[in-house]
């Protein structure tokens, strides 16, 4: 039986199945916090990951965003062999690792800035789902980046082809944290207690939904339904703070952390773009802080890899 994952260390992640990392997320009780970052990019700190400066601020699980599974890169790394970068990233922060797959067809990609334009290796396909547990990672997230035109239906059509081929060992969250460039899905509409159903119905173990205070309309009250209504469906949720709030003083990560606590949200999502690529890391030691005490912040702060 696995531990709560406050208190598990890297010998622990290594050994656990896709079952095993959703019942200690659970055992967890809203107090796992998941850190986004970009790869691509130069990291803040020039040779170290922005994934691991991530991790030594207190995040539990790292999401790579802008990860392309044909081609993998990530700026900082020592020299690695592609097929090796999320084993070595695994390594050297001892966390499980998760990357974004966003359901769009090649040329329906909708208007959007050049950082986030599309590549192969980043689209949700199922030979993308298939390389990416061939490299290593332990979840998926269908959603999209700004503009990029995922919607709901393409989450759902997605999630049944990943969950035959990938869905019995690897973890499949699905969700949006903005509209992703789909007007008629923005606001409330992002995500709906029927989407939820469709969601877990197609596969989906994890909904994302927007934090409390990030997304016009999204209330606290608002996001607590959604959430409940992801229990009911036998569902995990991770509210996510995807709207450069990541950026923000430390006041409002606070303010957004206990909101999302008091919606009942299993894990918490700080963004990758307080600057480009990473959310401000004081404001992921705040965010811990806030949900979960100094006590477990330093201890994941603290803990050894080589444990």
């Amino acid at each position: 039986m696995p531990k709560r994952l406050l208190d598990c260390c890297a010998s622990d992640f290594r050994s656990f199945s896709k079952t095993d990392l959703l019942e200690s997320i659970q055992k967890s009780e809203g107090r796992v916090i998941a850190c986004e970052t970009i790869g691509t990019v130069q990291p803040l700190l020039g040779n170290v990951t922005n994934a691991e400066f991530a991790a030594s601020m207190g995040a539990d699980i790292l999401l790579l965003n802008m990860f392309d599974v044909q081609h993998p890169v990530v700026q900082g790394l020592p020299e690695t062999e592609p097929g090796n970068v999320v084993k070595t990233l695994k390594r050297l922060t001892g966390r499980p690792i998760g990357i974004n797959l966003e359901p769009v067809a090649e040329g329906e990609e909708g208007e959007t800035d050049p950082i986030w334009k599309m590549s192969s290796g980043r689209r949700a396909t199922v030979e993308n789902a298939l390389r990416a547990r061939e490299l290593g990672v332990d979840f998926i997230l269908l959603t999209g980046n700004p503009g990029m035109g995922v919607s709901n239906p393409a989450i759902i059509e997605t999630l049944r082809k990943f969950k035959a081929v990938v869905g019995d060992s690897i973890v499949l969250a699905a969700g949006k944290m903005h509209a992703a460039g789909v007007l008629t899905e923005a606001a409330e509409s992002i995500l709906t207690e029927a989407d939820i159903a469709d969601f877990t119905a197609a596969g989906a173990d994890i909904i994302l939904l927007p934090a409390p205070g990030t997304v016009p309309g999204i209330t606290m009250e608002y996001a607590r339904t959604l959430i409940s209504c992801a229990h009911r469906h036998g569902a995990l949720t991770i509210t996510a703070i995807g709207t450069s709030q990541e950026g923000a003083d430390t006041d409002t990560i606070r303010r957004i952390a206990l909101m999302c606590k008091m919606a009942g949200t299993d894990i918490h999502h700080i963004g990758d773009t307080g600057y480009t690529g990473m959310a401000l890391a004081e404001n992921i030691m705040a965010y811990s802080i806030a949900v979960r005490g100094i006590r477990h912040t330093y201890h994941r702060m603290a803990m050894s890899v080589e444990r």
